[in-house]
């Protein structure tokens, strides 16, 4: 089964995201952009969500995690919880 790990920063609306997203694509560190303002506990890990399978993540989140490519950052992605950067670390299909 395909398994993948992933790294997110989850943000209130789509200015913010794509603001940090310019961010971090000018050279900002994912990890310490997401420690300062990810929404989401994983924040204080630099958003690492671990490793996981598909169905696990809410359905936004997966398609973007199985099909985007690995090292890029994703993203805005609209979820129930607000918008994400995605950054897909590894995956094994």
């Amino acid at each position: 089964m395909a398994k993948a790990s992933a790294r997110h920063i989850l943000v209130p609306n789509e200015d913010n995201c794509n603001n940090l997203k310019a961010e971090i694509e000018a050279g900002a560190d994912f990890a310490k952009v997401a420690k300062k303002h990810s929404q989401c506990p994983s924040g204080k890990q630099g958003g690492a969500l671990g490793e996981f399978s598909p169905g696990q993540m809410v359905k936004e989140f997966d398609e973007v995690v199985f099909s985007g490519e690995v090292g890029q950052v994703l993203g805005p992605v609209k979820t129930q919880f607000g918008y994400h950067l995605i950054e897909v670390t590894s995956r094994t299909e």
